[in-house]
C-alpha cells in the first residue's frame, strides 16, 4: 500500500534541486527545530508564484526567514516581500539570513505582534502567505481579506494539524482543543466566505489556497 510518506518521498525525488544556499538554510533550520515549510509546500509556493506573478507579497510568520527567502528566489522581478515576526531572536536570525543572501532590497522585515501590525498596513498585496500561530488564523483573516487585492491569493500553511483537525474535539488533548476549534472555524470560513474561492490540499501538513474573487462591475 502506498503511504503518504512514500508518496511524498517519490514526488520530492522528481523535483529539481534547490540552490545550495537555500538547501543549507533549510537543513540548518530543521537541525535547530525551527518550524520551516516542508519541501512539498515549497514546491506549491514556487508553482503559485510562477502562475500568478505577484507584484507584492505579505508573509505572516517569518521565523528565521526561510520561506521569505524561498519565495524571493522564485518571485518575478520587481516583486517585494513584507514579512512579520514577533519573536526577537528569530527576527534577528532572519535579518542575518536575509542580509547574507543579499536580499535586503527585496524583503522588508517587520517586528511585532502580527495582528497589531496587520491593522496598520494600508497598501494591498497580491499574495498573502500565513504560517504563524495556528490558533490566531481566524483573527488574521479579516485583515488579510482587507489587504488582499481582487484576484489575489491567500495561502495558509499547516491547516490540517497532522490530521488532528479531522478528529472530534474530544479526541484531541485538552491543551490542543482551542487550536483545534479555531482551525476548524478558519477552514469553514475560508470555504464559505462569498469573497473567496478556496481549495484545501492534503499536501505537507495541509495547505489552503484561496483566491479573492474579482468584484462584478
Amino acid at each position: 500500500m502506498m503511504t503518504q510518506e512514500r508518496m511524498d518521498t517519490f514526488l520530492n525525488a522528481l523535483d529539481r534541486e534547490e540552490p545550495a544556499w537555500l538547501e543549507d538554510l533549510w537543513k540548518s533550520a530543521r537541525a535547530q527545530e525551527v518550524p520551516v515549510i516542508r519541501r512539498e509546500t515549497g514546491g506549491l509556493l514556487r508553482f503559485l508564484l510562477a502562475l500568478t506573478r505577484p507584484a507584492s507579497i505579505l508573509e505572516v510568520g517569518t521565523a528565521v526567514g526561510f520561506s521569505a527567502l524561498y519565495m524571493s528566489e522564485y518571485m518575478p522581478a520587481g516583486c517585494h516581500i513584507t514579512t512579520i515576526e514577533k519573536e526577537k531572536e528569530r527576527i534577528d536570525q532572519a535579518r542575518q539570513n536575509v542580509s547574507a543572501a543579499g536580499r535586503l532590497d527585496r524583503i522588508t522585515l517587520l517586528e511585532g505582534d502580527a495582528l497589531e501590525l496587520l491593522t496598520k498596513l494600508q497598501t494591498p498585496f497580491d499574495f498573502i502567505f500565513i504560517d504563524a500561530a495556528k490558533g490566531q488564523y481566524p483573527r488574521f483573516l479579516p485583515e488579510a481579506l482587507r489587504l488582499l487585492n481582487d484576484g489575489g491569493l491567500l495561502v495558509s500553511d499547516n491547516v490540517l494539524q497532522e490530521g488532528t483537525v479531522l478528529e472530534s474535539r474530544y479526541a484531541v488533548t485538552r491543551r490542543d482543543r482551542t487550536i483545534h476549534t479555531r482551525m476548524r472555524d478558519y477552514l469553514y470560513e475560508l470555504k464559505r466566505n462569498p469573497a473567496l474561492e478556496t481549495v484545501i490540499l492534503p499536501l505537507g501538513d495541509g495547505v489552503s489556497v484561496s483566491v479573492r474573487k474579482v468584484l462584478s462591475l
